[in-house]
This record gives C-alpha cells, structure tokens and sequence, in this order.
C-alpha cells in the first residue's frame, strides 16, 4: 500500500470553504485507490474541522522550524507528499527533500495565491491589473515552489494557461485538475417556489468580504429600487464584527453567519449574486449555485475558468450597474431564468462530474514514481532552485529553531 503525507496549511473544514472542500476530495480519490495517509498540519484544529480519525487517516501535529519534523517524515516514509499550498512548501519542502528524497513532491495551489494579491493591489489603488503587477514578490516565492515541485495541481483553466504563456512553466510538471461538484442537488425548485437573492463565502477570504462591501454599497441600493420587496441574503463562515455591522433589515440587506446546509440555502433563492472584483482559483459558491440550478450573476473575475467557453448561467457583468441590471431581469423574468437554472446543470453535467481528471491525476501521480529520476533530470530549474533553498531557507530555519530554544 502506497503512502501519502499531506501536509496542511489548516486542518479541513469542508462546510466553512472551497478550500476544505477541494482537499476532501483529494483525500476521497486517493483513499478510492488505496492509499495510506497521514495529515500533518501546524495549525490548530477548529470545532469545524472534520474528523479525519472517522476516515481512518492518521493525524499529526506539527511545528515550525523544528527537527522533530525530519524524524516524523523518515518514520512515516511517505512514497508522495502533498503540500497544501506554496507556503507549506517553502516550509517543509526542504526537509521532504532532505529526508525522504524518493517521495514525490506535490503542490496543491488551490488558487494562484500570487494573482489574486496582483488584483487586488489594483482594485485598491482603482485602476486595471498589468501585467508587471503579476510579477510581485508572492510571484517568485509561488513559482519557485512549483518548479520544486514534481508536479503541481491548478483548478483553474485559466490559471494552467497563465502558467505556461507569462511565466513558461512546462507542461509536464503542471495537472490541470478542476474541483468535481458531487451529485446535482436532489430537490429542484421552480421560479415561483423560490424568492430572494444569496450569496455564500468565507469572510475571512479578502475577495469574499470585498465582495460583500461593494455589493452592499454599489450594486445593491439599484436593485433595491426596482424591487424594493426583496431580499439579499448574505451566508458566510467566521463573519467579522465589521461584516455584521453590514447587515441592514430596513434595505433588505441581510448578513448572516455560516449557512449550515448549504443546498438548502441556495436552492429557496432564485438568483445567487457574486460580484468579485478580485480573486482567483475556482468559487465554490458558483458551483453549488450551478449545482442546485440557482441562476448566477458574476463578474469577469469570478467566471474565469469556470465554463470553458460554454455559456454562463446567467449573466457575467463587470459595471456595477449592467450588474444590478442584470440580476433585475434575472430575478424577474422566469422565461430567462428557466433556460440559465438549466445551463446551471448543463454546466454541472459537462465540465464538474467527470471522473476521468481524478483517474487521470493518479494515472499521473503512479507514472511520475516510476520515473522520478528521469523526470527531475528534465527539470534543472527545479533542482536548482532546490539547491539554494538547502542552502539557505534550511539554515535559517535552524537559526530561528536555536533562537526559539533560548
């Protein structure tokens, strides 16, 4: 039985993000294919995490800057290791190399933690991205720790072309592996059985809460005034006292905390609302809106590699008002909504229940072991790169390990 040490950056909370969600299905496949796993984080679990010791995974905690972790790594022996985003790569990479050499590196980006930072620096100083922001300091770290890496796994079409074209990361240590959506919701509502808008995020993610804020402030008071009877009702996990305060009953703007069944929630709206004006990776919340046939209003940003080219469901607007607009008619017009609530499965059905990305990631994973060596041979940046990061990220860590002792 092969083994799989997953090093966390948090403990997974599947019910709180896209995030949890994704790393529970990594987990799912791997376990489908009979693989032994370990899940390592530094983090302290929340009453949200879910209970990995009832899937039969071990659990270890595990410290910064520490030795004990190149003991617990040469025990466990791992034949991969999963890094869950570029940070726990820079952290334990080099101990990975250093003590479990064979095991193969894998890097879990979630989303390019680096493109998101670019877009919003723009958005704050209100002008358009370039591409030189692109080129910011999380950029070298995250990119760094891709090229270290065997292979790296991207959830965005998009993102996996953006890899390739500005910064000529080669294919073969790339899998474009999209989140999976699981089964279509099992109760579809009609037009006239739901009512109201939604929106569902983690507030603690940067273009979540800024989403809530522009919507509540631009693009909300316009619907509003069309439809003065409606609701806009605003689910998130660990809402901030500044994100309460947006709540607003006499507008019908309505800011809750967690949404404990997330299905239920979507599938009573008609219209889910998502007016990102910076981000990256894939949004969960327009996969579940896709997955219980709720219409979606979005933005350039939140669609971007989310549909292929095949038609939204709904509307993707950018101008606050086109926006406004668009959830209006959305939302009024049931002729409309009929044909986006059935693009929303299509959508599902073509690009999010398909079994043989996953198959193909093991089928990967498996090639890759075999011929680790002549695939790292191929890979001289990668191994460079490494060779520095010994050199230096592994003597620092020892001097904060010592400083830390005193």
């Amino acid at each position: 039985m092969k083994k799989l040490l997953i090093i966390g950056t948090v403990w997974p909370e599947p019910t709180s993000s896209a995030a949890g969600k994704r790393m529970m299905q990594l987990i799912d496949w791997f376990q489908q294919a009979y693989w032994k796993i370990c899940f390592a984080c530094p983090a302290a679990e929340s009453e949200f995490s879910v209970s990995l010791s009832d899937r039969n995974i071990r659990k270890e905690i595990i410290e910064l800057n520490e030795d004990s972790f190149d003991e617990f790594v040469s025990e466990f022996n791992p034949d991969a290791v999963l890094f869950d985003r570029f940070m726990m790569e820079e952290q334990f990479g080099w101990r990975v190399a250093q003590n479990c050499p064979d095991a193969l590196r894998i890097l879990d980006t979630e989303d390019l933690h680096f493109l998101r930072i670019a877009r919003q620096e723009a958005v704050k100083e209100g002008r358009t991205m370039e591409l030189a922001d692109l080129k910011n300091e999380t950029a070298k770290r995250e990119i760094a720790a891709l090229y270290r890496c065997d292979l790296s796994l991207i959830i965005s079409s998009y993102e996996y072309e953006l890899l390739q074209s500005t910064f000529q990361l080669n294919a073969s240590l790339l899998y474009y592996l999209p989140m999976q959506a699981g089964k279509m919701s099992d109760e579809h509502k009609s037009f006239e059985e739901r009512s109201g808008f939604v929106t569902i995020g983690n507030y603690r993610h940067p273009p979540n809460s800024d989403s809530v804020k522009y919507l509540k402030t631009e693009i909300w008071p316009l619907i509003r005034q069309a439809l003065p009877k409606v609701e806009m009702h605003v689910y998130g996990s660990y809402p901030s006292p500044a994100m309460l305060q947006l709540n607003h009953p006499a507008s019908g703007f309505y800011v809750h905390g967690r949404a404990n069944e997330v299905d239920e929630v979507m599938r009573n709206a008609r219209v889910c609302l998502a007016p990102l004006r910076f981000g990256a990776g894939i949004k969960g919340k327009l996969i579940d809106a896709m997955r219980c046939q709720t219409p979606s209003v979005t933005t350039q940003i939140g669609a971007e590699g989310m549909h292929d080219g095949l038609e939204w469901n709904g509307f993707v607007e950018d101008d606050p008002k086109a926006f406004a607009e668009a959830a209006i008619e959305l939302y009024s017009n049931e002729n409309v909504w009929n044909e986006a609530s059935k693009q929303g499965r299509f959508l599902i059905e073509n690009s999010y229940q398909s079994n043989e990305k996953a198959l193909g990631f093991l089928t990967r994973i498996n090639e890759l072991i075999e011929t680790r060596n002549e695939h790292r041979n191929q890979n001289f940046i990668g191994a460079m790169l490494m060779h520095h990061t010994l050199q230096s990220t592994k003597y620092l860590s020892k001097w904060i390990q010592e400083k830390n002792r005193k």
